[in-house]
């Protein structure tokens, strides 16, 4: 089950007392020397985000866990992950902290690296129609088991009377368990990120390979570019 927050108005806290909770943030992150309106609408994201996860805790139940994409050890050697990556999600996290919740493992190292090494192989191109289907096909399997383990992480970790925050990016099909109650953040300057970022998509600099590591959760076709024409002209 999952319900935006907008559409929350008086929720009774006791309808999921003895539930399990999540708290789903679209991880959205700027880039070095992004233009000032993308920074400012970035910063209005965050607040906004700010106050909906406050609303949510004071509504629905305090969070106990922070999980968050590309973290892939707990306390407070997680949170160091979290400085260059994303530090206005850090700065979240200090928050939740602060208040007794611990950040946890949320991904597995090797996986990630793996689905990262597969969606490099698809960038390439290939010459051979069956190495691409493979490429393709171990990517997506890679893809999925990430998937699979940071839902196990999470269903493993958060308990009945429990919620639990995870800062992920979008365009991830992930299915939640049937046992865990989804609330979907979705402030409404979100939508207005997606209109600037379409309308500049070939004006936005890819970012550095070090700085690649979620690239995996990133809405894309999975398709490897076609096998390059062999035949002489």
């Amino acid at each position: 089950m999952s319900e935006e927050i907008a559409k929350i108005q008086k929720p009774e806290s006791s309808k999921y007392a003895d539930k399990k909770k999540l708290y789903v943030v679209p991880l959205v992150l700027g880039w070095k020397d992004a233009p000032p309106e993308y920074g400012a609408m970035l910063s209005r994201y965050w607040k906004e985000v700010s106050v909906q996860l406050s609303h949510l805790e004071s509504r629905i139940g305090a969070v106990n866990y922070v999980f968050h994409e590309s973290v892939d050890q707990s306390g407070a050697e997680g949170l160091e992950v979290l400085t260059n990556f994303s530090p206005v999600s850090k700065e979240m996290a200090l928050r939740f902290l602060e208040k007794g919740a611990v950040i946890e493992a949320t991904e597995d190292s090797e996986l990630v690296r793996e689905c990262l090494d597969w969606e490099r192989f698809m960038m390439i191109g290939f010459t051979s129609q069956n190495v691409s289907k493979l490429v393709s096909e171990k990517f997506i399997q890679a893809v999925k088991s990430r998937y699979e383990f940071i839902l196990g992480r999470i269903s493993g970790t958060v308990k009945g009377n429990e919620a639990g925050v995870l800062f992920i990016r979008e365009g991830n099909l992930m299915q939640f368990p049937a046992d865990i109650e989804v609330f979907s953040i979705a402030p409404p300057v979100l939508d207005e990120i997606h209109r600037w970022l379409r309308e500049r998509r070939d004006q936005i600099p890819p970012a550095p390979e070090d700085e690649q590591i979620d690239s995996c959760f990133a809405e894309k076709d999975t398709e490897t570019p076609p096998a390059e024409d062999t035949k002489s002209n």
